[in-house]
């Protein structure tokens, strides 16, 4: 039986992998059968993921997952370059002697391996994931634990606004970009890494194209689990 916590995180990692699309709605009976639980666990998932801003209650009409307007996908973006940057700002002292960051580079590259993958398997729903979960595992690898939940949160009402308006930002070139940043990491250039870092969101941003909501999908298709970093990487 799920438990509130990880219903919440189950339907955020949906949003993160686009298979879960803005305005869709999320019936509290569907869930409750979907994940074997009562609509009073439902509901209080759902509460929570109300109060960090994922889903809202329609009068007369139930949840649904909130569909961003084009300001608070500027403040999304705003608050994700403050945290990114700050993370790669702070990297220079914490990783001077060179060994910690040498691991924390392998498992970018892992991670960027597994993005290359996915965009070859033209796997759209783990492309999408990994994607945004790079942002996450390089909070983890710099040493940021309290911010991975933070940048998750984060990178989630950016894919969102990413789905309702339509991104032409490309796959690849977001993997290519991702990659840039490690390079940068690797030769210990951190001032590189950050500039990096904000110019590749920016490139997201700027690919944003509003237009015609996509097509909603089915929710029993949408929240089936993500597979963990861990069970990816030892695929």
């Amino acid at each position: 039986m799920a438990s509130q916590s990880e219903i919440a995180r189950q339907v955020v990692e949906s949003i993160l992998s686009q298979r879960l699309a803005p305005g869709e709605r999320l019936g509290e009976q569907e869930l409750a059968d979907l994940f074997g639980v009562s609509r009073t666990l439902i509901r209080e998932a759902l509460m929570q993921l109300q109060a960090r801003g994922f889903v809202e209650v329609r009068s007369r009409r139930g949840w649904y997952v909130v569909e961003p307007s084009l300001d608070e996908a500027k403040d999304a973006f705003s608050a994700r370059r403050i945290v990114e940057a700050g993370i790669l700002s702070a990297a220079k002292d914490a990783y001077s002697d060179g060994k910690p960051l040498q691991s924390a580079v392998r498992t970018l590259r892992r991670h960027i391996a597994q993005e290359e993958q996915a965009i070859a398997d033209t796997d759209a729903a783990t492309r999408a994931f990994l994607l945004a979960d790079f942002h996450v595992c390089l909070a983890e690898c710099m040493g940021h634990r309290m911010l991975c939940d933070v940048l998750r949160d984060l990178t989630a009402h950016t894919t969102l606004v990413a789905t309702l308006y339509q991104s032409e930002h490309d796959a690849r070139q977001s993997c290519a970009e991702h990659s840039e940043i490690v390079t940068a990491l690797e030769a210990g250039n951190f001032a590189l890494a950050r500039q990096r870092m904000l110019t590749h969101i920016g490139h997201v941003e700027d690919a944003l194209n509003p237009g015609a909501p996509p097509v909603q999908g089915h929710l029993q298709a949408a929240l089936t689990p993500m597979p963990s970093r861990k069970a990816r990487a030892t695929r």
